[in-house]
């Protein structure tokens, strides 16, 4: 018996034979083209062109996440830069082939030097790539093995157009020896509710046939474990299947504390699966969906209908709505198309708004319209909110548009400090903890050099949040968090203690932090947050949270 750790994706455990990805297709030889530049070109364009349609038809099959992730893919096949460099290497006497190859090893090389995000993105590059080379040999593309049983898929990561049609009635987990939490594998595994074990790099060691547990909620993979371990795995499977089961209830602590737990959307397509999935309302609707890629911004009418179709699918219920946030990873051509030395500190959210008051106030009037003509409980807030000044600027601009409630995200560390008066300034604050932790650490969410520092857990981070949730306690005002770190099930207890009163995440992450809430009341979420303060480090405070928590409820 061996263990093998990485990040686990919500709380399942699975036990199953492990079968592996194959190998990727050999590398193409590098020899020189015997049809001639035109030619190879034209089969270049073919397959490219073939790949991008297969991949769209993909994403037109499974809908959601995964279709905008597939489609990503596509216009990675159809991107003018990387299509120039082929065209450029053919020039030079290569086969498509390897033109193919080069092109996009050179641009994945470039991504995977960000890091971070940009730098997942690299094995998306990685999958396009082997799919085209796969078209012009006439090969099968690579793909998910069938061993004609159901089985634990293990790769050295997944490609997207892989993930999205894996057949769940044969593949019990996913585990990666790559990846992150924000890794499109993370991301659709959570959407398609399987169980993962993510950036695990023992994984590699893993052979077809081993028998394994993949064990989300403790991050690890246990290779050929014992009986006693099997039969283990096997009961908290069967009790997190009746509670996945059991008639949804609102979000609360054991002793009925309410905890209400909304849904994260970007787009109102999404509404009806998240209130399947026991959403209570929204906690934070991105709209940049409706401005990106545009060289101008949407109108009010065009703005307006979609809110309207948002609020339309939560009556009676709260949609917190963040206007729009750009600038740093999102720029756009009429907000801030402006070159900055580091625009994560630059004009962006609420910043840029101010820059261009009329887009800001479009939006607010396209919202109170779409409010005026449906009955859910309409809030807005404003991104990137850093003094008391924007938290008053900003409440009173949607107040005089007529939208009744008005607050702030908490993602800088000053507005955090001073959350006593910026929420004196406004009716509630929203922390969001992926760009909080950015900015408390002072490492970029972009750089894989300082990856390991961008953890929620980290005590100055959780410090913070106590800040803002005891300024919400003193004057009567909610505090909700809406980053990834309400999905993790012990941290959406911890987040509690610290005086968050309600929670926002990916829908298909409601059920397990449901359940990690109702095995706990308000002491206990209060004295497990104490001992992750305690903590000097992001993991320390993990562990210390995991032990009180396992201490005050041990496993039945």
């Amino acid at each position: 018996m061996s263990t093998i750790r990485g990040v686990g994706i919500g709380q399942g455990v699975v036990v199953g034979p492990v079968a592996r990805m194959a190998d990727p297709l050999p590398e193409p030889a590098d020899a020189a083209s015997t049809v001639g530049a035109a030619a190879e070109v034209e089969r270049a364009r073919v397959s490219l062109g073939a790949v991008a349609e297969d991949l769209r038809s993909r994403g037109a099959a499974v809908g959601g996440t995964a279709k905008d992730v597939l489609e990503a893919q596509a216009l990675m096949a159809q991107d003018p830069t990387l299509i120039a460099d082929v065209d450029g290497r053919i020039g030079t006497g290569r086969t498509a082939e390897r033109a193919v190859h080069e092109a996009f090893a050179a641009y994945r090389d470039l991504l995977a030097g960000m890091g971070g995000y940009l730098g997942e993105r690299a094995a998306d590059l990685d999958d396009v790539s082997q799919r085209v080379v796969a078209h012009l040999s006439g090969l099968p593309a690579p793909g998910v093995p069938d061993p004609g049983h159901p089985f634990v898929l293990v790769a050295r990561d997944l490609a997207p157009a892989d993930t999205a049609l894996l057949d769940l009635g044969r593949v019990l987990a996913i585990v990666t020896a790559e990846g992150g939490p924000t890794s499109h594998t993370a991301i659709l595994a959570r959407e398609q509710g399987l169980v993962a074990v993510v950036g695990a790099p023992g994984a590699s060691d893993l052979a077809d046939g081993d028998l394994v547990i993949v064990d989300a909620e403790r991050d690890v993979v246990v290779r050929e474990p014992s009986a006693a371990e099997q039969d283990d795995a096997r009961r908290r499977a069967a009790e997190r299947e009746a509670l996945a089961t059991a008639p949804i209830t609102p979000g609360a602590l054991a002793d009925g504390t309410p905890v209400p737990l909304l849904a994260n959307l970007g787009s109102a397509d999404a509404a009806d699966a998240a209130v399947r999935l026991g959403a209570e309302g929204v906690g934070l609707f991105r709209t940049e969906f409706l401005f990106l890629d545009r060289a101008t911004a949407p109108t009010v009418d065009e703005q307006r209908e979609e809110y309207a179709r948002l609020l339309a699918a939560f009556p009676g219920r709260k949609v917190v709505v963040r206007v729009l946030d750009a600038g740093a990873d999102k720029p756009l051509a009429f907000l801030n198309d402006a070159d900055e030395e580091n625009p994560a500190l630059g004009l962006r959210g609420i910043r840029s708004l101010r820059a261009h008051e009329g887009v800001l106030r479009d939006q607010l009037a396209a919202l109170a319209g779409a409010d005026a003509a449906t009955d859910a409980e309409l809030q807005v807030m404003a991104p990137m909110v850093a003094t008391v000044e924007e938290a008053r600027y900003f409440a009173g601009l949607a107040r005089e548009h007529g939208i009744a409630v008005a607050g702030v995200m908490v993602e800088t560390p000053s507005a955090a400090l001073i959350a006593d008066r910026v929420l004196a300034a406004c009716d509630f604050a929203s922390i969001g903890t992926n760009d909080l932790t950015q900015y408390t650490m002072a490492a970029d969410r972009l750089l894989g050099s300082v990856a390991h520092l961008q953890s929620p857990w980290h005590p100055a981070v959780l410090r913070l949040v106590a800040e803002v949730g005891e300024a919400g306690r003193d004057l009567g005002k909610p505090v909700g968090i809406c980053g990834e770190a309400a999905a993790d099930p012990l941290l959406a207890v911890v987040l509690v203690g610290l005086g968050a009163t309600t929670l926002s995440m990916s829908a298909t992450a409601l059920a397990d932090v449901r359940a990690s809430l109702m095995r706990f009341d308000r002491a206990d979420a209060s004295a497990i947050a104490a001992v992750a303060l305690e903590a000097d480090g992001a993991d320390e405070a993990r562990a210390a949270a995991r032990a009180e928590a396992d201490r005050r409820r041990p496993p039945a």
